[in-house]
């Protein structure tokens, strides 16, 4: 089932957070502490929402890297119920997107959590002080329409942000597939 994003207020602080990556290094926030924007998507293999833009977010991120975008994706879903997210078929997800960021799991959950993601893609953009300047979706592409994926929507919005300045609202939600919560996670 489709959602969308809760839309977090804009200048919520980004949560904390610490989590191992698919090549098994730790990631944390306080090591983008440098970048003067901070991209964190929560992804997942399976979902189709997250196949139609995957190629172009790995390009676009990869280009956008060169400019101060650094980006994390995290992937929370619970892969017991979804064996086609787990640490293997995520790593495949890499290759096969031309990622060039950590991709890291959430196990349990809890930095899907804090930061109130719903669904897959879900991406908040921080800027320098890592307040949430942009919340949203990629672009216009979905599965069944014919738009082309160019990450246009995000390209914007991280052009503002580098520039030291606000995004206007009101921002797209993002829409994919539902964050696949472990029974008792759900968001209340």
């Amino acid at each position: 089932m489709a959602l969308e994003s809760f839309m977090t207020p804009i200048g919520t602080p980004a949560p904390d957070f610490t989590l191992p990556a698919v090549d098994g290094e730790k990631v944390w926030l306080g090591g983008f502490d440098t970048d003067p924007a901070l991209l964190v998507i929560f992804l997942s293999n399976h979902c189709p929402y997250v196949r139609r833009i995957e190629i172009a977010l790995g390009e676009l991120t990869a280009e956008l890297r060169t400019r101060g975008l650094a980006t994390v994706a995290i992937c929370s879903n619970d892969t017991e119920r979804y064996p086609d997210d787990n640490a293997e078929r995520l790593r495949e997800q890499v290759l096969r997107a031309g990622f060039v960021f950590p991709y890291l799991i959430d196990e349990s959950q809890e930095v899907a959590r804090k930061f109130r993601a719903a669904c897959t893609p879900d991406l908040f953009l921080y800027d320098a002080d890592r307040r949430l300047a942009y919340r949203g979706q990629f672009d216009p592409a979905r599965p069944g329409n014919l738009v082309p994926s160019d990450g246009s929507t995000l390209r914007t919005a991280v052009d503002l942000v580098l520039a030291g300045k606000p995004v206007p609202e009101p921002h797209i939600p993002s829409i994919g597939c539902g964050i696949k919560w472990k029974p008792g996670n759900e968001p209340k």
